[in-house]
């Protein structure tokens, strides 16, 4: 079983950026795809970015398509959601994520950090 702490939440004016990550503990992510999820308050918990799992292909919901880029390295168990251009449909808690499919829903991922808020005003 992976370990994820998620790190680099905090409230951001719209049009700010902030940089989430994720350290992994247990075992190595290499074997996992790696997500980025959200949910905000009274919505469902919807995906918001993928990595393979070496990294050469990442995959984005159409909303942050273009704004947000999710990164990882390997050799330190880590992953990253760098968010530009935040806006207030953005504020969230974010969550990271590890699976065996590249693009997972909800019921494929198979370890969930506990969380990181992210607060976007206007």
């Amino acid at each position: 079983q992976v370990q994820l702490v998620e790190s680099g939440g905090g409230l951001v004016q719209a049009g700010g950026s902030l940089r989430l990550s994720c350290a992994a503990s247990g075992r190595t992510i290499s074997r996992y795809a790696m997500g980025w999820f959200r949910q905000a308050p009274g919505k469902e918990r919807e995906f918001v970015a993928a990595t393979s799992r070496s990294g050469g292909s990442t995959y984005y919901a159409d909303s942050v398509k273009g704004r947000f880029t999710i990164s990882r390295d390997n050799a330190v168990d880590t992953v990253h959601l760098q968010m530009n251009s935040l806006k207030p449909e953005d504020t969230a808690v974010y969550y990271c994520a590890t699976s065996l499919v590249v693009v997972p829903t909800t019921l494929q991922v198979n370890s969930w950090g506990q969380g990181t808020q992210v607060t976007v005003s206007s």
